[in-house]
């Protein structure tokens, strides 16, 4: 059994003309790394809000069709439920923080699950250590860099212990460098400790190389779904108003115009180096 199944789904927000999410069906994987992605105004986040049950028990508006996350139909488990599952982090991390230090905005979860003292400070001292800021644990969660502040929103829900992490755009506000750290934190927590990751972005660039499941957006409705290199080789995705790794779009045209490089289609600028070199040395 997928670990998210979606089917038929279509929602519209509260006096909205029209659905923002029209007949969407999805199956999530466990342990998969699904990045989304796709024109603004999409429904990607809609999506998003779909997974942890704020659609539709905080935005309410009307929903058709069923959604199933860890065995449970969010239409019949309230948000707090979800919580225990899926961790959202939002696209601002500005907006989940608010405590006067770091460690307190981390704990704060578990204290409303009534966690075990000794089992909250293993576990927040862990997920500082994770996201690479317990040495300013005790710093107030206003006065640290923008990065910073993700990284400490990515803890906050990390310690939650969920299935799945959610996460909307959350480098947005980042610079480049910056926002690769981040995804590096992401990815090694998929592939070390299986965590089930969604990400909604637009910079390709960065994160496509993480990715074994892409799904693209365009409308509401799921246009392409599947293997990455496939979807982001197709003219079609571009169209659509995807950006396409650089790395991507030069090997299509170096294969335009006969260099002997191999047919996997490389999703960033490491992987086609290395079919450079060696499409260098055949020759």
């Amino acid at each position: 059994m997928a670990l998210i199944e979606i089917k038929n789904l279509t929602y519209t927000y509260p006096g909205a003309s029209k659905p923002s999410i029209n007949d969407v069906s999805l199956k999530v994987e466990k342990g998969e790394f699904v990045l989304i992605t796709g024109p603004s105004g999409c429904g990607k986040t809609t999506l998003c809000r779909c997974f942890n049950g704020l659609v539709p028990h905080f935005y309410q508006g009307e929903l058709k069709g069923e959604i199933s996350v860890a065995g449970l139909d969010t239409l019949k488990h309230h948000t707090y439920e979800m919580a225990k599952h899926v961790g959202l982090v939002f696209q601002n991390p500005e907006n989940q923080l608010f405590a006067l230090s770091i460690e307190k905005d981390v704990a704060f979860g578990l204290e409303n699950n009534g966690v075990d003292r000794v089992e909250m400070r293993r576990r927040v001292d862990e997920v500082l250590q994770q996201t690479g800021i317990y040495d300013i644990r005790e710093r107030s969660p206003h006065e640290i860099s923008g990065g910073q502040q993700q990284r400490v929103a990515i803890a906050a829900v990390l310690a939650m212990e969920p299935e799945i992490i959610v996460l909307d755009e959350p480098t947005s506000f980042l610079d480049p460098l910056s926002a690769q750290k981040i995804f590096e934190v992401i990815f090694k927590l998929n592939r070390e400790q299986g965590i089930t990751v969604i990400l909604v972005e637009h910079r390709l660039d960065l994160t496509a190389k993480y990715t074994n499941h892409l799904i693209v957006m365009d409308e509401g409705k799921i246009r392409f779904e599947g293997d990455p290199r496939q979807i982001l080789s197709n003219e079609e995705t571009r169209l659509i108003g995807v950006g396409i790794p650089k790395a991507t779009l030069l090997y299509q045209m170096l294969k335009k115009e006969g260099l002997n490089l191999n047919n996997a289609t490389p999703l960033s600028s490491e992987e086609l180096a290395d079919q450079l070199l060696e499409a260098l040395k055949v020759e």
